[in-house]
């Protein structure tokens, strides 16, 4: 019970963390950086949809038990 109070983030706490990311990184880092994390996320989810979609399989028109004729 304690663990989900102490967990628990409150405005005060997001302003700080926001303020020293200012401090640490300066404002014009700052949406570069939230650029690339939104750019890399949005390549694994693409990634993970496009493991999850089965392979079309192509059919070609020859069979594929029949040898090559040489001539």
């Amino acid at each position: 019970m304690y663990t989900l109070t102490i967990l628990a983030l409150s405005w005060q706490h997001i302003l700080i963390v926001a303020i020293i990311l200012l401090l640490l990184f300066g404002g014009k880092k700052i949406p570069e950086l939230m650029r690339g994390m939104g750019s890399g996320i949005k390549e694994f989810k693409d990634a993970i949809k496009e493991e999850d979609k089965p392979e079309a399989k192509t059919t070609d028109n020859t069979p594929s038990n029949e040898t090559p004729k040489s001539n």
